[in-house]
């Protein structure tokens, strides 16, 4: 098979889709792989690390679309990247297609079969595509999330951990699967006082065997989430429902209720953001406000950490890439369920529910699509 990774066009997104360890991987597999010039050079990777592995670089990305069967990236494909795809053309990378309507219109007429990072599930009901990101966009939300509370940027002028005679920072994060874990641990350990919000009685009861010294959890209702917020320097958003549009945790009105300066990181961004006034924005320009309270809602977080997370994510998706290559996406999906829950497009139809029931398209149940073949 030929493999292309052209470079992300999103703003300020620095990742790449194949590392130069994935690329040798696949030539050592039999396959071609095809990159755009300096497509790593954000992550820290070289072309000649690329050619080293055994990979070709190619000028332009139109050349990698139109040649390329299978195209892995990071980042959604953005407007100029879809017009590019093509029938019977396999596309491996994030989509959050649910709160993305011209996306989605765009991948179902363009023939492809697009197959999501963040739908791929393993048997421990986990997203391990998904996951490595969680966590580094975790890690890294109270450290944007404290910078968003200094005065100068806005914020209440909080330090995190405070100073002796003087309390710390209050961080309340709502949801405690993997991006809000990794947050609290952080948040905590910059010395923040940690509240944890969840709706599932046995993960709570994890979080307080593992972490009862470190943070606090509390059972996730509306009154206890408009209670806390009242005094919250920053929440954290981290809701996550596999390729489903997050819900609205904290509405404009109760924005009056926080303290002014008061610091909200929307970690959900990706899949339409967990607080009514989000709206995604960039590393460029990361930061707004709407009633005194600063927003935080970049989109690709990881992008800021672009070579940990370009590992981290490589790591991840590199089994999964070598399974779709080396026996075709059918084959793949049909020896292995959970890949299957990744395909999202194929030819022409929406193949995951959670995504038509978000935008109101039909959709074909991706068994009857392999069983099509």
């Amino acid at each position: 098979m030929k493999i292309g990774c052209p470079t992300e066009i999103k703003p300020q997104e620095f990742r790449v889709g194949l590392t130069p360890n994935a690329a040798r991987e696949a030539v050592g597999h039999g396959h071609q792989v095809v990159v755009q010039k300096g497509a790593g050079i954000g992550a820290g990777f070289s072309d000649d690390d690329y050619v080293a592995a055994g990979a070709a670089m190619i000028d332009t990305a139109e050349e990698i679309f139109a040649t390329a069967d299978m195209i892995v990236k990071v980042k959604e494909p953005q407007a100029g990247e879809r017009k590019m795809l093509r029938e019977d053309q396999l596309l491996f990378t994030y989509l959050h297609l649910a709160p993305d309507p011209d996306q989605t219109n765009d991948l179902i007429a363009s023939g492809c079969t697009a197959i999501a990072y963040e739908t791929v599930t393993d048997d421990r009901g986990g997203l391990p595509l998904l996951a490595p990101m969680s966590e580094v966009a975790g890690r890294l939300a109270p450290q944007v999330g404290s910078w968003t509370l200094q005065k100068a940027n806005g914020g209440r002028g909080v330090l995190m951990g405070g100073v002796p005679g003087v309390g710390p920072a209050k961080v309340v994060v709502i949801g405690g699967g993997v991006v809000g874990t990794h947050a609290a641990k952080i948040a905590a350990g910059m010395g923040a006082d940690v509240t944890v919000l969840d709706r599932s009685i046995p993960r709570l009861r994890y979080l307080d065997d593992v972490f009862g010294g470190t943070f606090k959890n509390q059972y996730s209702t509306a009154g206890a989430t408009a209670e806390l917020i009242q005094e919250a320097d920053m929440v954290i958003g981290a809701v996550l429902i596999p390729g489903a549009a997050a819900p609205k945790l904290i509405s404009r009105a109760q924005l009056s209720t926080m303290k002014p300066g008061a610091a909200l990181v929307d970690v959900a961004i990706d899949q339409g953001g967990c607080f009514e006034t989000s709206k995604a924005t960039t590393h460029a320009d990361p930061v707004y406000e709407v009633d005194g309270i600063m927003h935080y809602c970049v989109a690709n977080m990881p992008g800021a950490v672009a070579r940990t997370s370009t590992i981290a994510l490589s790591n991840a998706t590199m089994p999964f890439m070598l399974a779709l290559a080396d026996k075709g996406w059918r084959q793949a999906c049909a020896d292995d369920p959970h890949l299957l829950n990744g395909l999202n497009v194929h030819a022409g139809k929406l193949t995951y529910y959670a995504v038509g029931k978000a935008l109101g398209i039909d959709v074909t149940s991706p068994q009857l699509v392999l069983k099509a073949a």
